[in-house]
């Protein structure tokens, strides 16, 4: 037993120091056979590849199978060496074997295009994801259960990058995804962004990828009996170079629509300074036109007393005259407090016109004011077409609204002043008519006063007596005179102050709007300045962002790169056809019996022959 162990350990001791070389010698050998067969034939030299790689989907977009078809360009009859690990290789050129050895495919190249067939192991890789599920009514079903059903179907087909590959693919190669419909059995087909276009009786749906995206894709339709061809995905190269367009006329365009905002916002501005000055205009307007409301209302009020004052005096004029005609040797003492009374009502009328003049003055300066403010409203002739155009010319909306808006009110408020401005010249003509009267009464009933003060100072005799009885008949008849024009005076007053109510209140109305006006032109001027301020630099900006969208798909300078394997040089392209498997209904086959006679000898020896 112990002989047996020994002899066990040395075997195993052996065994140790003979394997490491014997996988070295292996190793050894497989390189060595390569370069042994390259130096046993003439090398040949290759001027490009090109691979077109095909894949097999199953109906979910699960992989099932990779095959490349290369094609390479011999320039120089020879072996080439190609690289990529394939289960097996196909020479589809002519009948001549093809040696794979460890990943390399050597080949016995005539000059000329030469094809052969790759079949990739199982652990390929596509650069994408795809994805394809399947709902009826809502309901997702496999492809299997969806086959021959009827209802609402829609299909999802999702691409994204495969993070197990290179994704040098996923970042360059623009995915056109098509489907082929059957119009017996697809009705009412919509898609989120595909183009559907006829081919034949069928209807093709056709899908874009952009490079580096990923996507989600749908088609909807009413299906009847559901059947589908195999979806066909190409991805190919986006190397195109991309020109910069020409937008010389565009942003020309764009700089006379930035100058009309330029200059929109300067007469914006100019019209918010000018309807400030209207608004403090009108605001010492309505401050003025509250005074003379109150001065007129003061009038008016004080002229009912005026007027009993009046009546008073008038009767006692009245019975004085007619006491001095009909009696001797009266008392005079009564008499002489009259011209006192008359000084009084004078000087209040007198204090009356004064104040009237006061008031004329500034409800005149304050009218230019007003009457400056309006005027300067610029009368801008925009027409429906013009205010249509600053629409669509990509201005934001609300300035816009307001700058109209303002616009509108702006003319109201102007056409509005053109209304009334008789009124206002009338108050004006009014106030110096009025106090103008007043003035001429006061005077008139000073001079009277003066005169009786006089006359009953002088009279001394009978002749001075008759005189002053005289004198006061005359006045009494002057007075009645007097009298009434001071109550026709004083009903123009009232009249007058109840107008001027309803004036005052226009007044506050105006300056009420012309505040507003005020805010709104403010609110607008801020936003043309940063409409303005958005859109000065638009043409530098939009060539930018063009040219920001030119680089983000411009793939001009991608060079091609194998899939198969990074050792592969002078690659020319490389192009993918993707197909999933077609979704079809399980037909009921009926078995046949099938009758085979008897056939002899010679027979059977001929049918041998005629198969070869």
């Amino acid at each position: 037993m112990l002989m047996r162990k020994k002899r066990f350990m040395i075997v195993v001791l052996a065994l140790m120091l003979i394997l490491p070389a014997f996988l070295v010698d292996a190793n050894q050998s497989t390189s060595t056979s390569v370069e042994k067969v390259v130096a046993e034939k003439a090398e040949g030299e290759l001027a490009s590849k090109d691979e077109v790689v095909y894949a097999n989907l199953h109906a979910n977009g699960e992989l099932h199978e990779i095959y490349v078809v290369n094609i390479l360009e011999v320039i120089k009859a020879g072996t080439i060496l190609d690289y990529g690990k394939y289960s097996s290789v196909t020479n589809l050129t002519d009948l001549s074997e093809i040696e794979q050895v460890d990943g390399t495919v050597l080949i016995d190249a005539p000059e000329g295009k030469y094809y052969y067939q790759g079949n990739m192991k199982e652990s390929g890789q596509l650069p994408w994801d795809i994805k394809v599920s399947y709902l009826l009514d809502g309901t997702v079903l496999s492809p299997e259960e969806l086959a021959g059903k009827d209802g609402h179907v829609e299909i999802n087909i999702f691409t994204s990058a495969n993070e197990n590959a290179d994704r040098v693919f996923f970042e360059n190669y623009l995915l056109q995804v098509s489907l082929t419909l059957d119009p017996d059995i697809f009705r009412n087909i919509e898609t989120n962004d595909g183009m559907t276009v006829n081919v034949g009786k069928n209807k093709q749906i056709t899908f874009s990828v952009m490079p580096d995206r990923d996507a989600k894709l749908i088609i909807q339709a009413d299906a009847v009996d559901f059947e589908l061809q195999g979806i066909e995905i190409a991805a190919i190269p986006m190397s195109m170079s991309i020109d910069t367009p020409d937008i010389d006329e565009m942003t020309e365009d764009m700089k006379t629509l930035t100058s009309a905002i330029k200059e929109l916002n300067e007469g914006v501005g100019k019209l918010n300074d000018g309807v400030t000055e209207l608004n403090d205009g009108v605001t010492s307007l309505r401050n003025g036109s509250k005074q003379y409301q109150d001065g007129m209302t003061s009038i008016s009020d004080a002229s009912g007393e005026l007027v009993d004052a009046s009546d008073a005096i008038n009767e006692a004029l009245a019975t004085i005259s007619h006491s001095l005609t009909n009696s001797e040797g009266m008392d005079l003492t009564e008499l002489k407090n009259l011209p006192g009374g008359l000084s009084q009502i004078a000087n209040g009328l007198n204090e009356t016109a004064n104040g009237l003049s006061t008031l004329r003055e500034n409800y005149t300066v304050v009218y230019q004011t007003l009457d400056s403010a309006i005027m300067a409203i610029p009368q801008y002739q925009i027409t429906e077409q013009d205010i249509h155009g600053l629409y669509q010319s990509g201005a934001n909306k609300v300035v816009v609204d307001q700058l109209v808006e303002t616009y509108t009110a702006a003319l109201t408020a102007r056409a509005t002043y053109s209304a009334v401005k008789e009124g206002f010249d009338a108050v004006h003509v009014t106030l110096q008519k009025v106090s103008g009267a007043i003035n001429e009464m006061g005077g008139s009933l000073t001079s009277i006063a003066n005169g009786l003060s006089s006359s009953l100072e002088n009279m001394d005799d009978e002749n001075s007596f008759a005189q002053l009885q005289e004198g006061l008949e005359t006045l009494a008849i002057n007075y009645r005179e007097f009298h009434a024009g001071l109550v026709s005076y004083t009903g123009g007053v009232g009249q007058l102050s109840n107008s001027y109510n309803e004036l005052h209140a226009g007044i506050i109305e105006l300056s009420g709007g012309t505040a507003e006006l005020e805010d709104g032109v403010g609110e607008l001027y801020d936003g043309t300045n940063e409409l303005y301020d958005a859109t000065k630099d638009l043409p530098d900006q939009m060539q930018e962002e063009i040219d920001s969208m030119i680089a983000e798909y411009d793939r001009s300078d991608f060079e091609a790169v194998s899939f198969v394997s990074s050792e592969n040089e002078k690659i020319n392209s490389v192009q993918f056809v993707i197909k999933t498997e077609s979704i079809k209904k399980v037909e009921l086959e009926t078995s046949k019996i099938e009758v085979v006679e008897e056939k002899g000898f010679w027979a059977r020896l001929v049918q041998l022959f005629s198969r070869g």
